[in-house]
């Protein structure tokens, strides 16, 4: 029995290291995500967002004001400028990329043909020289900045304004919300008829139901599209709600029915020696105590949808404003590739409205799939 205990212990352990491990895998890297979306390009650039919270270092060069900027003082003709934006501070700087931090603030760097380059701590400039400047190129500053950490709102003004997010974000409302309720409707009054009403072939309608689970939903995508076209649905809301709902409607019904079927039997019966109608016994004692069921389904069904790309594509159209959140993140990958702020900020958009509902119905999940998953009949 002591070595009985002790593997069980092991067990535990186990699962909740590993339990422990998938949760850090999928909240750290999401929490980074958040972070990201409000560092600005030069931020992520110079370092990860782990240091976010922390001052980072950053190179790059600035161009000397040109010779229409010089003024005469004295014997000398003088440019002068500063290298630094608000908030950075001077580390090094230097005259050649190959020793960009040759210099400290203050100190004074002899340049050719007697000129002269002075960068003040403050990150004020002065370039002299004995004869006037001629027309060309400014010479470059190489500068080494501390920057402190700073927090930026204007990625998510961006995507959602100038990148079409928020009429993205609104599409996939309209999308999502109906082909959530739709199949959970439908699904509910087929799960009680085929867990609590007789009638003759009601068991090959549930063997149909599970062999429906497991047709993959592309062999289904043209048809099902050029049906539409026939009956004159086109590619609309409409059609991509019906899409949803035929899509959804197996998973929904076989869930549903396999909790509705453990529901105490003793209940319904009594209520038909009472005198309820079927109706009645389904509006009054199945749905309210099936609500985890209900729950579980439109948690999966919800970010289905939501997170879907495919179904989008085939029956929504593709004009700019009819494009759901996943359409414009397939655009703004290809191109906006190499801008990670907008592509962070984005990504957060999306998947901010799913994480709410998991974590506001999440309680009603593991109910309604566990009960679902060990009683039938």
């Amino acid at each position: 029995m002591s070595q009985i205990a002790g593997t069980r212990a092991r067990l535990v352990w186990a699962v909740n290291l590993a339990a422990l491990l998938l949760v850090l895998l999928w909240t750290v890297p999401t929490f980074g995500l958040l972070v990201s979306s409000f560092r600005d390009r030069d931020q992520i650039a110079a370092s990860g967002w782990w240091k976010a919270a922390f001052p980072s270092t950053a190179s790059a060069f600035v161009r000397a004001g040109g010779a229409d900027t010089a003024v005469q003082e004295g014997d000398l003709w003088v440019i002068s400028g500063t290298v630094l934006e608000k908030g950075q501070r001077l580390d090094a700087w230097g005259v050649t990329s190959r020793e960009p931090e040759a210099y400290r603030p203050g100190e004074t760097a002899a340049l050719k043909d007697g000129q002269s380059l002075t960068v003040a701590a403050d990150g004020s400039y002065r370039l002299s020289s004995p004869t006037a400047f001629t027309g060309g190129r400014a010479m470059r500053i190489f500068v080494t900045t501390t920057v402190p950490p700073r927090v930026t709102t204007e990625n998510y003004a961006r995507v959602i304004g100038a990148e079409g997010l928020g009429q993205a974000f609104l599409n996939t409302l309209t999308v999502t919300i109906p082909a959530t309720v739709i199949p959970i409707l439908i699904a509910a009054f087929a799960a009680y008829a085929l867990a609590w009403m007789e009638f003759p072939g009601r068991a090959l309608l549930i063997a149909a139901v599970v062999g429906l689970l497991v047709v993959p939903l592309q062999l289904a995508l043209i048809p099902l599209l050029k049906l539409h076209n026939d009956i004159g649905i086109g590619k609309g809301y409409m059609g991509i709600w019906l899409a949803h709902t035929g899509f959804g409607l197996p998973l929904a019904i076989y869930l549903l029915r396999n909790y509705m079927v453990g529901l105490p039997r003793e209940i319904i019966e009594s209520a038909r020696v009472d005198g309820a109608t079927e109706f009645q016994i389904f509006r009054r004692i199945i749905l309210p105590l099936s609500f985890p069921a209900l729950a579980s389904f439109a948690i999966f069904q919800f970010l289905w949808v939501w997170n879907d790309l495919l179904v989008a594509t085939v029956f929504l159209g593709n004009r700019h404003d009819q494009l759901v959140m996943t359409g414009v993140l397939r655009e703004l990958m290809g191109s906006r590739g190499g801008d990670w702020e907008i592509l962070a900020a984005s990504a957060f958009v999306s998947i901010s409205v799913p994480l709410l509902v998991f974590f506001a119905m999440q309680k009603y999940l593991v109910r309604g799939l566990l009960a679902g998953s060990v009683k039938g009949g």
